[in-house]
């Protein structure tokens, strides 16, 4: 029974397999027993983490530990408020990440709440409502429209049955639903028209079907499987981090282990030697790293809320920044998921129909020229046509904002109402009730005012004969001026056949083979346009007419016309992927739809460069990973593919080097969203399941919003290379002083609280500062960055070492011009670890205005970034205040400085930056954009 292929098989094979009676269903009894055999038809989540689990996995990071050892380093010393500062750095890490990984855990519970809680069964020869997991193969359903279908089922009886499936095919309008056998091996999911699949929805008549998969066997619980077994990538900014974490704690160690040895070796002290050995250690390694990491993601999540997308994982701001290619799915999120007519033919005119979306507004043109409908017979036909065979209903609505009372709408100056354009501002929202394609005719007709509200006076229903999947068209028939007519449309090929006249400027002529060849031609064109068409015919009924009778009915019309829809591209993602284009961002296009209407889209969009591949989902299925990995570069349209293509397009594309950001809204985008390197999910109109996946969401549905979150993406990223620029090279100038005062047998130029302060306070503040500084202006007109780039790349390795290396050396000539004075004097000795403590900390903060770019200081406004000057200018302050402050003099070993000592200390404090920015000038680069091939980029370019 498993290996059957349900969707070939008759239904007498069918119900014969399954054992089971059409109009007696399975017995108590026998549902009892599948039900042991086959378990409850629920969808499994696996062994669930508990919270308690999750939260203590936080604990087992990298870096954490080293800030633990960092913690333990503190205490001993004595340095409380450091243990505490850093105990609440890893608590504040681990809450992050502990609601990161709860919200990815739910994503199987929101996948299980789009299984129908009931579901009406016939057993014992009753129909009765069971709870739909108590559902086994061989059950009968008995199905309505508003009804979710409870399991997979093959249709035995299907009633002018359509189902929504968009979610899990990507087809854009319901899909016609029959129960005749499917004479093909294999198909797409969306061809399975015999098939009704758990969790989606019958939004038109009504239909009987056979049980034959439920719980992790059906379509939806394959995906379930998916996104179970689906891991997480780690992002380049976790995987740096960590190894940088590692760097630094062997660098540490290494120092200072040579410091201490030199230190004792040279007859200081040995435990002087040892704590400044331990507070060495602890200066390289900048604890506050992860911290500032997080404060700057925190806040570029502010700018991309307020640019429309919210971040559900932190990380993954940072990954957008080395997205190198965006899969993007079709339906509602490069198009507007709402079908539109676009085009008419009628009377051998082709006519184009303006407008966007449901909005009832739009003109209908000929070769430019607006049509007038009180001259136009023909057209007025095929809108009276398109608003009266309908069951769609246009829907007019108003924000809840919109609606406030006129006090608290907007208000002028000094607080009054502002007149006459309040009417202006209240602009209502359109949508449809009932089937989209109908929905699409309403719309046309409603733009030239023809509404069936308006219509219904003079045009009365009297009767209608429903659509369905065999006969493929739909009747209604109205009374009008004491007689009746019989208003048709459906597919054309199947109208055509039933229509003897034709209306031809205005006039009703013989539909000759001439005309029914050139209305076959006008539908053929259309159709190579990807425009779902529909055509439309009406004929006057005599009085003794049977309007029960179908065949009649629909014999002798007369054609009006074809109406030719689609769903449109949404008018700002041509522009949102010509950016990513820019900057060397591929954008594919993978979709459950067409392969035809896939690359129509997709050509309007400029998604297919010259020489681009479109493969279908069949053509997938018959490659190995092997094959696909070969073409994969090349492809930007993949049609008609199933949840599991999706998945294996994903993993391709990261095994050829790209970093890949998934976006979508459907179930069947899951598994793929959760396994991309970011995934993206639409707020709107996106399924609980594709939010819970995803990385990001967008609140808008706008696939231009994306383009904004990559520009935020890249710069947050420079950001983080900026103030681990200044951290290390702060770090590096601390290590070299102490260990050259070491080599050289000079006092020790630091005691070990100035190390911690200089650590915890200089260190920190302005580094946070810059987590916050603009991006620079053509961020978005390079390629991205390599995923396998390292933080160090294009010579920031080069600009950490050469600055701290003058800013130690620098530092420890400040401290030897102050104490060799008086190399006896302890009292000289105190006075020369100032400056030097001074020389340190104003070497930093200079040098922290020149890691804002990596253009020369000389050229940049120190006043740009005013959370840098606040935190520089709060350092300075806090500086004096150690210097100065008698209180604090004894436990930071400092005492107040004469001009002489200043003199120094400003000196050898600006020689760092002025030698950094002298040769930044003379060497005239700017190297801080991304390098290497991309091969995005590459394609791109010549798509351009």
């Amino acid at each position: 029974m498993d290996q059957m292929k349900w969707h070939q098989a008759s239904s007498e094979q069918l119900l014969q397999a399954l054992g089971v009676h059409r109009e007696e269903g399975l017995t108590e009894e026998e549902a009892a027993s599948r039900q042991t055999r086959f378990g409850h038809n629920e969808l499994s989540e696996g062994e669930r983490i508990s919270p308690i689990t999750l939260f203590l996995n936080q604990f087992k990071d990298f870096m954490v530990l080293v800030l633990a050892g960092a913690t333990l380093v503190s205490g001993i010393l004595g340095e409380y408020l450091d243990a505490i500062t850093i105990i609440a750095i890893i608590t504040l890490n681990a809450v992050l990440g502990f609601i990161q990984e709860f919200r990815a855990e739910r994503s199987l519970h929101a996948l299980k709440q789009m299984s129908a809680p009931t579901a009406n069964v016939l057993r014992n020869k009753q129909v009765r409502s069971v709870p739909a997991s108590e559902l086994v193969p061989g059950d009968i359903v008995l199905l309505e429209s508003g009804d979710r279908v409870p399991a997979d089922i093959r249709w035995i009886e299907a009633n002018s049955c359509y189902a929504e499936e968009s979610a899990l095919t990507g087809e854009s309008v319901p899909v016609g639903k029959h129960a005749k056998p499917i004479d093909k091996e294999d198909i797409p999911l969306g061809d399975m028209k015999n098939i009704g699949f758990m969790g989606t929805m019958v939004t038109r008549g009504s239909g009987k079907g056979v049980v034959i998969r439920t719980g992790m066997d059906t379509e939806m619980g394959k995906i379930a499987d998916l996104i179970e077994n689906t891991e997480s990538m780690e992002t380049p900014l976790q995987h740096r981090l960590e190894q940088l974490g590692k760097i630094l704690i062997i660098v540490a160690l290494l120092v200072t282990v040579v410091v201490v040895a030199a230190g004792i070796m040279h007859g200081q002290p040995t435990m002087t030697m040892f704590l400044a050995g331990v507070s060495l250690a602890v200066a390289a390694i900048p604890e506050g790293l992860p911290a500032i990491v997080t404060i700057a993601l925190a806040l570029g999540v502010q700018r991309m809320i307020k640019r429309k997308a919210i971040v559900r994982k932190l990380p993954s701001v940072e990954t957008l920044g080395c997205a190198s290619v965006i899969c993007s799915d079709k339906t509602g999120t490069l198009t507007q998921n709402k079908m539109t007519v676009t085009r008419i033919w009628t009377g051998g005119r082709s006519l184009e129909v303006g407008g966007e979306g449901f909005e009832p507004t739009g003109q209908i043109t000929e070769l430019g020229k607006q049509l007038d409908l009180k001259h136009d017979q023909s057209l007025r036909r095929v809108l009276q046509i398109s608003a009266l065979c309908n069951n769609a209903t246009l829907i007019e609505s108003y924000p809840t904002e919109q609606l406030a009372a006129p006090s608290e709408r907007k208000k002028g100056k000094n607080g009054k109402q502002t007149a006459g354009k309040e009417q202006e501002e209240l602009r209502p929202i359109w949508d449809i009730k009932g089937d989209p394609t109908e929905g699409a005719l309403v719309v046309l007709a409603a733009k030239l005012g023809m509404t069936p509200q308006s219509l219904s006076a003079v045009y009365e229903r009297v009767g209608e004969i429903s659509f369905d999947s065999d006969r493929k068209r739909m009747s209604v028939i109205v009374k009008h001026q004491g007689g009746r007519l019989a208003l048709v449309k459906g597919a054309p090929d199947v109208l055509l056949e039933r229509c003897s006249y034709a209306l031809w400027d205005g006039k009703v002529v013989p539909f000759t083979a001439t005309l029914k060849q050139k209305a076959l031609a006008a539908n053929e064109a259309m159709a190579k346009q990807a425009l779902r068409v529909l055509g439309l015919a009406y004929r006057e009924m005599k009085p003794s007419e049977d309007a029960e009778n179908e065949s009649a009915v629909e014999s002798q019309l007369v054609f009006a016309g074809l109406a030719g829809m689609i769903d449109p591209p949404r008018r700002e993602a041509r522009e949102a992927i010509a950016i990513c284009r820019r900057a060397g961002i591929k954008t594919v296009m993978i979709t459950g739809d067409h392969q035809l209407t896939a690359e129509a889209i997709a050509n309007q969009l400029g998604i297919i460069p010259r020489g681009g591949l479109t493969m279908s989902g069949v053509q997938l299925a018959m490659m190995d990973d092997d094959a696909l990995d070969k073409v994969v570069d090349n492809a930007y349209v993949y049609a008609r593919v199933s949840p599991e293509h999706k998945l294996r397009i994903v993993k391709a594309l990261q095994r050829k080097g790209h970093v890949v950001a998934m976006t979508g809204d459907g179930v069947n985008d899951a598994p793929a969203i959760k396994a991309a390197d970011i995934g993206i999910a639409m707020g709107k109109t996106g399924t609980d399941v594709t939010k819970e996946a995803s990385s990001l969401i967008l609140s808008d549905d706008n696939f231009a919003t994306i383009v904004a979150a990559i520009e935020e993406g890249r710069g947050i990223y420079e950001n983080i290379r900026k103030f681990i620029r200044y951290l290390l090279a702060s770090n590096v100038g601390e290590i070299l002083v102490m260990f050259l005062a070491m080599i050289l047998g000079l006092p020790l130029p630091l005691v070990p609280i100035q190390i911690l302060w200089v650590n915890l306070v200089t260190d920190g503040l302005p580094a946070m500062a810059l987590g916050v500084d603009q991006p620079e202006k053509d961020l978005m007109e390079h390629r991205p960055r390599s995923a396998k780039e390292s933080i160090f790349s294009r010579r920031l390795g080069w600009k950490i070492i050469s600055r701290g290396i003058l800013i130690g050396v620098c530092t420890l000539i400040a401290f030897w011009l102050t104490w060799s004075t008086d190399p006896d004097s302890a009292a000289q000795l105190t006075k020369a670890q100032s400056v030097a403590f001074a020389t340190l900390v104003l070497a930093q903060l200079i040098h922290v205005f020149d890691c804002r770019s990596s253009r020369s200081i000389f050229h940049r406004n120190f006043l740009q970034n005013r959370y840098l000057v606040l935190a520089v200018a709060s350092s300075v302050v806090l500086l004096l205040g150690v210097l100065y402050i008698e209180p604090l003099q004894p436990i930071f070993k400092t005492v107040p400085l004469n001009f002489r000592d200043w003199a120094i200390t400003f000196v050898m404090a600006g020689i760092p930056t002025f030698l950094m920015g002298i040769g930044s000038v003379l060497s005239g680069k700017k190297s801080g954009r991304p390098s290497g091939a991309n091969p995005a980029f590459t394609s791109n370019r010549r798509a351009a």
